[in-house]
């Protein structure tokens, strides 16, 4: 993948966004996949977008999912007063300046800046994961890759992933597709930017399927992507209502500076991640669109080596002290 569509890719970041306000992201998302080989684009009522990339398989079996949302100020739509969504505590709502974009309102943050292999915004949570999902897209479609996923952007993910929980009650997923959160989380000790993706294991609410974890690392392996390995507590991601809803799921994500533009100590500051992070996450995705889940395999042979040690030492166990 070329750093020229790692690049173009985030662009995407720049798109002003709020709950139940992504429209300019959905349609810039749209705009880059509408008509690429291979590809489908639909959207249910709700405003999730769906896309499809399709060639040389049956069925998708993989699920990329991130939200196009970021915490923000909305017009009440029954008093019309400005209201935050997002969770940030309360008595920091002040402590910086608000642009307002019609309807909604954004902390008046820079939209897109890059200091070396360092990218700021405003809103890389989780524009960054919706980006990523985009170049792995536009990366298959330009290669004609044999594979088959899904991607599902969705909406108010900050309010308690209404569009997400919405989506996996629908039946739009197939059942047995392996759905993959792709995020944007807080960096916790141990976990470092610039030390690539992160194999995210779990949530604060809930830790996520072994077997798909372990075939994302294996697929990671193969393609020469390195990562790191978390159970990411500070919050909770859209693999926990998909999980909820019967969905085998997994988890990466990319290490995040100020999330939601809380700076350490006070202040207020654009969110910040890895350019080597996100570059190791997109080529993670087109690597796990031309790859099958494969769990049933997995799972064998797991029980192979754990019964080896059985098999090597049945004559001790005859033995009796």
């Amino acid at each position: 993948m070329t750093s020229a569509r790692i690049l173009d890719a985030l662009s995407l970041l720049a798109e002003p966004t709020a709950p139940f306000h992504e429209s300019a992201v959905r349609e810039s998302i749209r705009s880059r996949l509408s008509g690429l080989p291979g590809v489908r684009l639909t959207e249910d009522r709700h405003g999730n977008l769906l896309a499809t990339y399709l060639r040389g398989a049956r069925a998708p079996r993989w699920v990329l999912c991130a939200h196009m949302d970021h915490p923000g100020w909305v017009r009440d739509p029954r008093t019309r007063r400005p209201t935050f969504l997002g969770s940030v505590p309360k008595d920091r709502l002040k402590e910086g300046a608000v642009r307002w974009f019609g309807r909604f309102g954004m902390w008046d943050l820079p939209a897109l800046e890059r200091d070396g292999d360092r990218i700021r915004s405003r809103a890389c949570d989780d524009l960054a994961g919706c980006a990523a999902i985009v170049a792995a897209f536009e990366e298959l479609s330009a290669t004609r890759a044999r594979g088959a996923v899904m991607a599902a952007f969705t909406i108010a993910e900050e309010v308690g992933f209404v569009g997400a929980t919405l989506l996996a009650r629908s039946g739009l997923i197939p059942a047995d597709a392996v759905v993959v959160s792709l995020e944007a989380s807080s960096v916790l000790p141990g976990v470092e930017q610039g030390a690539g993706p992160i194999l995210r294991v779990g949530d604060r609410a809930s830790v996520f399927d072994d077997l798909a974890s372990a075939r994302l690392g294996e697929i990671a392996g193969t393609a020469g992507v390195t990562f790191q390995r978390r159970l990411m507590t500070g919050g909770t991601c859209e693999g926990t209502t998909y999980q909820a809803h019967g969905y085998r799921t997994a988890a990466l994500a990319v290490p995040l500076g100020n999330y939601h533009n809380l700076v350490p100590g006070g202040g207020i500051g654009p969110e910040s991640i890895h350019l080597g992070d996100f570059s190791a996450l997109a080529r993670w995705g087109v690597a796990i669109a031309s790859a099958r889940p494969e769990l049933d395999r997995l799972r064998a042979r797991l029980r192979r080596r754990l019964n080896g040690p059985v098999t090597d030492h049945r004559a001790w166990l005859r033995v009796r002290e």
